[in-house]
């Protein structure tokens, strides 16, 4: 036994003396080759893992503490672009050196494939963090933001020169805007005003040559499929030019919390028949918890009626009155406010924080999680629902949100962008199941109840097929392999995401990407050589 082990002793010794001499060589090609590139002293914005600032630049806008792991493969370097011209330098040097490619705006990223790779490494992370610049025209109803901008400093911003003023993007304030557009952002104003995506005017991108491309320069098939065709497959996004929406000086938000002693399963019910089609100005989302229930050491579950409304709180007690009495809202339960201070409310934020705080660009909300999705074509029944309670009662922190839909988002048609959740679907579903670090090495019981759940509900949501959003990515839907993507296994997540647009999304790709330069688990893939021809 020890002459074998003394035997693989120094076999193991070459191995990682290798390994380290490629990764150094790794990181030292890809430097010269900035280098000739780029004018910015790169130790401003170049991080190797042997840089203190590297650790805390990969886990600065993670949200799911499960990608960062020491067990999750880690960039051999990330580099955080100071304008437009680097990201040219990183995609010439990529392909160049034939290295591998992640792009993070935001890193909302539920299976973190914006900085995380499992089936291709050496890889590099392209941080578009430090391009976050905001110019907002009010005359133009329009402003361009950088990618690297979060939806929160976006809105400051509009704010900042209008009261009457808005944009219809995510609930969710720390969101990246570049990544967020890509899958179609939604969010409380989609009722009236559509998606963030519908709500694009122009974009610049680098495409897999390098070039930077506007709306008149990429066409309008490569400006349709960037607004939702999901991010990482066509190209990287620099800025989008989006189109601001008139809101009202004053709207009402409230927060009503029904648990199912009061009644919640019924009250449900009745949301699922009248939340599409309440007026538009309304959108009335669920937030579906477990908590202390009337006993000591008892559970219950508890609906949150999380809500706003674009007016003022005596329209919308008519509004609900005549839609919605079995909420039983009452004047107390409202709050006046500016469309700012709402965007405060409906991301969480206690009422005492200043506006400012939109401006730091930090996530409050980073958890070990695992998240998934449907679409809701017709009402759950209550039986449906109780099913649900039950399960939920057996997991530690589950957390499940039903977003409204109907009003405009019922009006675009399905392939107006790539997005195509669009008339019939009455809400969507987000699951998740949250754990802390003590499950941090062992996560398996929670991912387990999350997809037992999303199985028991296969009864009761979209099909042919079951529905899901690209924005909540989720692996166990399929993934590509080994850095290629292969038309066949793509298509079934692909027709999930994007139902009969991912075909035109494909089509896309092939042309504008040939060599499948932009890629990762769940990018679009190309046509197989013999349909290219």
């Amino acid at each position: 036994m020890e002459s074998s082990t003394s035997a693989i002793l120094p076999f193991l010794v070459i191995l990682l003396a290798v390994s380290y001499a490629s990764s150094d060589s790794f990181q030292q090609n890809f430097y010269k080759c900035l280098n000739s590139h780029i004018s910015v002293p790169l130790s401003t914005c170049f991080y190797t893992p042997d840089n203190p600032s590297f650790t805390p630049l990969l886990n600065s806008s993670a949200q799911n503490l499960r990608c960062l792991l020491p067990s999750v493969p880690k960039p051999e370097l990330i580099f955080t672009p100071l304008v437009e011209s680097d990201v040219q330098a990183a995609v010439i040097c990529s392909k160049q050196l034939n290295m591998h490619l992640r792009i993070r705006s935001g890193g909302h990223d539920y299976e973190g494939l914006s900085y995380i790779s499992e089936v291709e490494t050496p890889f590099v992370v392209v941080d578009m963090s430090k391009l976050r610049s905001i110019s907002v025209d009010i005359q133009g109803n329009s402003a361009w933001v950088e990618a690297g901008a979060t939806v929160g400093e976006l809105y400051y911003r509009i704010a900042e020169k209008s009261k009457i003023h808005g944009y219809p993007a995510g609930l969710c304030t720390s969101l990246g805007i570049g990544g967020h557009i890509t899958g179609g952002a939604y969010g409380s104003m989609m009722r009236k005003y559509g998606l963030g995506a519908d709500n694009v005017l122009d974009a610049r991108i680098v495409d897999a040559n390098g070039k930077i491309l506007d709306r008149e320069s990429m066409g309008e098939d490569l400006f349709w499929a960037i607004r939702g065709g999901g991010g990482g497959s066509f190209g990287i996004l620099l800025s989008w030019k989006v189109k601001l929406v008139p809101v009202p000086e004053t709207v009402t938000v409230f927060t009503v919390t029904k648990m199912l002693e009061e009644g919640a399963t019924k009250i449900l019910y009745k949301w699922q028949q009248v939340a599409d089609k309440l007026d538009e100005d309304l959108f009335i989302r669920v937030i579906t918890q477990v908590g202390n229930g009337a006993k000591e050491g008892e559970k219950t579950v508890s609906n949150s009626y999380n809500a706003l409304f674009l007016g003022g709180v005596d329209r919308l007690l008519q509004i609900m009155g005549q839609g919605f009495p079995e909420l039983g809202l009452q004047r107390k339960d409202c709050v006046e406010m500016s469309w700012l201070e709402s965007v405060l409310y409906i991301a969480g934020y206690p009422s005492s924080v200043p506006p400012e705080v939109l401006l730091q660009g930090k996530s409050s909300f980073k958890n070990y999680f695992k998240a998934k999705s449907d679409f809701v074509k017709e009402p759950i029944p209550e039986s449906g629902l109780e099913g649900i309670w039950k399960r939920f009662l057996e997991e530690d922190s589950p957390l499940m949100i039903w977003n409204p839909y109907g009003g405009m988002m019922s009006k675009i048609p399905e392939s107006d962008i790539p997005f195509p959740h669009r008339n019939g679907t009455l809400f969507k579903i987000q699951y998740l199941t949250l754990w802390g670090d003590e499950d941090k090495e062992s996560p398996g019981k929670h991912v387990d109840w999350v997809r037992k759940l999303y199985n028991y509900m296969s009864n009761y949501v979209s099909k042919f097929p079951r529905e899901a959003y690209v924005n909540y990515r989720d692996l166990d839907l399929g993934m590509n392999k080994n850095g290629s993507t292969d038309f066949v296994q793509a298509s079934v997540w692909g027709s999930k995401y994007f139902k009969n647009n991912f075909n035109r999304l494909v089509r896309i790709k092939t042309k504008v990407d040939p060599d499948n330069f932009f890629r990762h688990e769940q990018s679009i893939p190309t046509l197989p050589t013999a349909a290219k021809q």
